[in-house]
């Protein structure tokens, strides 16, 4: 008899465009992950409602997102992938669970004061009880893996500590502890071609290498990103930053011989940019075109969104209806 396979529940925020670091490191793994798991992976449209974006682009940033998760590797026949709006019992049960959340522990969210600090005059409910709502999202399909990087691990800890608040509270062993996931001990973390931090979907857009740039734009933003005088001894962190994007997306000779000539005291940076350039259209150019072809065909990317939403609201409902029975509102 065939096991049932683990639930993996992973989400982004319909803002911006996916870039590099949103591929390596995310969807490099979802693509994995949906061979091993049985997963959910949504667009969060509710979560990016919190800083307002504009009506006109919702529906399309959701579409292009579907399109560009699906271009990168994502097959819509192995996993439900679907707007988190789609699916209304998650609501639900951010409404139920925010009865067990706590604003004194909510206001204490590292993530929640660097928005209040960045955004002074937008301090929403929303904001304040994102991780009730990101716990929803796990906790609604009883997911017991969840791949985040390190900024989400204490939203991680606190959809734990719901889930253990439910159980206690209606004396259920109902919800399960969901646990962080990726492959290996080390996210991949992609640094920013400036050298100041990560890549980001809304920061300093030509540090960052976005999978819808097209080759020109490639070419200009490596060429421009921090390298340094150094070579030899010991190595700078923007000359590491430029070999750790060159050993994902270049041939591991192609490394090895650049890192030879910095040891050697004779690297060119402009060659290395150069190849490290052309190395990234090869790599982007493909993910871009199949992303462009399929938005396209709004009627195929319907289909996979409302496919999604099919399987997920299964899952949610199921959980939703003895969720009731537990906290007593089921009447008839």
């Amino acid at each position: 008899m065939a096991t049932e396979k683990e639930i993996v529940v992973s989400g982004i925020r319909s803002t911006g465009f996916l870039h590099l670091g949103n591929y390596f490191g995310a969807i490099r793994n979802y693509v994995r992950m949906q061979d091993e798991f049985n997963c959910y992976f949504f667009i969060a449209d509710w979560h990016s409602l919190t800083t307002h974006p504009d009506p006109k682009d919702l529906a399309g940033n959701v579409l292009r997102m579907v399109a560009e998760n699906v271009a990168a590797g994502l097959d819509p026949e192995k996993v439900a992938l679907f707007a988190q709006s789609d699916v209304p019992e998650i609501a639900e049960l951010y409404m139920l669970l925010n009865t067990l959340a706590y604003k004194g522990e909510l206001e204490k969210v590292p993530t929640f004061k660097e928005k209040v600090r960045l955004n002074p005059d937008n301090v929403n409910a929303g904001l304040l009880t994102y991780p009730v709502l990101m716990a929803s999202d796990i906790l609604v399909h009883r997911a017991t893996k969840v791949p985040v990087g390190k900024d989400q691990e204490q939203h991680l800890e606190m959809a734990r500590n719901f889930a253990h608040r439910f159980n206690t509270r209606y004396g259920a062993d109902f919800f399960p502890g969901p646990q962080a996931f990726n492959y290996g001990d080390n996210l991949v973390r992609i640094p920013s071609l400036d050298g100041a931090g990560k890549m980001s979907k809304s920061e300093n857009q030509m540090a960052t290498l976005y999978l819808a740039d097209d080759d020109d734009l490639i070419r200009k933003k490596v060429m421009k990103a921090k390298s340094d005088s150094a070579a030899g001894g010991e190595m700078p962190e923007s000359v590491a930053n430029l070999f750790q994007l060159m050993s994902l997306v270049g041939h591991a000779a192609t490394v090895a011989k650049f890192r030879e000539d910095f040891n050697a005291g004779t690297i060119r940076y402009g060659d290395m940019k150069k190849q490290l350039a052309e190395d990234m259209v090869a790599f982007i150019g493909p993910i871009r075109e199949k992303t462009l072809e399929l938005q396209k065909d709004k009627v195929y990317l319907n289909k996979i969104m409302r496919a999604g939403a099919e399987k997920a609201r299964a899952s949610a409902s199921a959980t939703l209806v003895e969720v009731r029975k537990l906290i007593g509102i089921n009447y008839y």
